[in-house]
């Protein structure tokens, strides 16, 4: 087999506090990290990037909230997934997700790694106003890549878990001035600014400069608010910390923005 064909692909079907899907493959697993869009708007998704639903095998759930579990039943029901979660946010997702096969539930508890053929996944707990929220680092043949948004902060251990992966999708979630002056009420605004609320474009340039490393090749910025926020100024932002503390953007990694209704090119980790 090709090098390349035998690496882990990628593609962030879409990101933003609207909807969130993430697609993930090796050479013996297709899976997607959660499903916050409708079962329709994801089978598009996968069709721009020549792929299929019906080929996915598995779905990780992060969390319970709607930008990230509007589809998880459809598409389990439909695509007969897999779907993985830890238990709480079994629990806190019932509700909205209606019914999924028995045979179909799975838990993955916090903290702890599952095999899955050619791919390992990695769970970690994050600072977030959810039941239990979670996200992955996923590895294949030597490389990882790792999924982090919806979190108020990223703490010392986690950062250390995440350390020195080949690829990130992370939050920028709002520009503060933005945020600040914009017309959200105050107690929302207060939720996004807390522990358990979102990282800003600040936030996530100060966290990426704890846990880029050697292997690294690509960040996506991701979850950006729709009222908070632009691609440009989120863009901007980070490679401007980054290069400001000689770290090498557009040398040894390469900054990439992500969207709500547009996948990113599948590539290469």
């Amino acid at each position: 087999m090709d090098r390349i064909d035998s690496h882990m692909k990628i593609s962030v079907l879409a990101s933003s506090s609207s909807g969130n899907v993430t697609y993930i493959e090796t050479p013996k697993r297709k899976v997607l990290v959660d499903a916050g869009l409708s079962g329709k708007k994801i089978a598009n998704l996968m069709a721009s990037i020549n792929r299929r639903l019906e080929d996915v095998d598995s779905l990780f759930v992060t969390h319970e909230h709607t930008d990230h579990v509007k589809g998880v039943g459809i598409l389990a029901r439909k695509y007969h997934m897999d779907v993985y979660a830890n238990e709480p946010t079994w629990a806190a997702m019932a509700h909205k997700i209606g019914k999924v096969p028995v045979e179909q539930q799975h838990i993955f508890e916090m903290g702890k790694t599952m095999s899955f053929g050619d791919l390992d996944v990695e769970s970690f707990g994050v600072s977030h106003d959810a039941a239990a929220p979670q996200f992955y680092q996923f590895h294949h043949d030597g490389h990882a890549f790792v999924i982090l948004t919806d979190t108020g902060y990223v703490s010392d251990q986690v950062a250390g878990v995440i350390k020195d992966a080949d690829g990130y999708l992370f939050e920028c979630n709002h520009d503060l001035e933005m945020l600040r002056a914009g017309r959200y009420p105050w107690p929302l605004k207060q939720r996004i600014l807390g522990d358990k609320g979102h990282l800003s474009n600040e936030d996530g340039g100060n966290a990426l400069m704890d846990v880029i490393g050697n292997h690294t090749k690509a960040i996506y910025l991701g979850h950006l608010s729709q009222e908070n926020n632009v691609k440009e100024l989120a863009h901007l932002t980070v490679t401007q910390m980054l290069a400001n503390h000689d770290f090498g953007v557009g040398h040894d990694f390469q900054i990439y923005d992500t969207d709500p209704a547009i996948a990113d090119p599948l590539a290469v980790i």
